[in-house]
């Protein structure tokens, strides 16, 4: 191939492979990373929902689809206290409050969220108040994996 080299030319071009740059990616520490991305999101997705604890009835429907914003949420309490995502309201002031919140949203949808163990009649009546305030586009919020009525199928 070539003349034979001598020992010091040998030596000099190991040197200047040394010192040449590595164009190669370090996988290993790129997927060390998105795995503690992945477990710290993991862990804080769940803590990014709204933080009234309420036992919520389970039917078989499905999610809706959540748009770029934090949805906007009505809960009542099995006390019967009423909240905006996460603050107290009176009732009297519940659609006053709510439409100086919506004011500052792109997205109409608003989420109700009830405890089962309140009464039909008082969703019902905070539905309507809500619809008669306005707002149309509201969704009840379940948990999934309840009953499937009429069907063979377990949930």
């Amino acid at each position: 191939m070539g003349a034979p080299m001598s020992r010091r030319e040998g030596s000099n071009r190991r040197v200047a492979r040394a010192g040449r740059r590595m164009a190669d990616i370090n996988v290993t520490s790129f997927v060390d990373v998105a795995m503690v991305l992945l477990i710290v999101f993991m862990v804080a997705a769940p803590m990014l929902t709204v933080g009234v604890p309420i036992a919520l009835p389970r039917t078989a429907a499905g999610a809706l689809p959540t748009g770029q914003e934090e949805p906007l949420s009505v809960t009542l309490t099995v006390d019967g206290r009423l909240m905006i995502q996460e603050d107290e309201v009176a009732a009297d002031d519940l659609i006053p409050r709510l439409r100086a919140v919506s004011a500052e949203r792109r997205d109409d949808r608003l989420f109700l969220r009830a405890d089962g163990a309140i009464p039909y009649e008082r969703v019902m009546q905070v539905m309507g108040a809500l619809n008669s305030g306005g707002f149309r586009n509201i969704g009840l919020v379940t948990e999934t994996g309840g009953p499937v009525m009429g069907s063979d199928r377990a949930p």
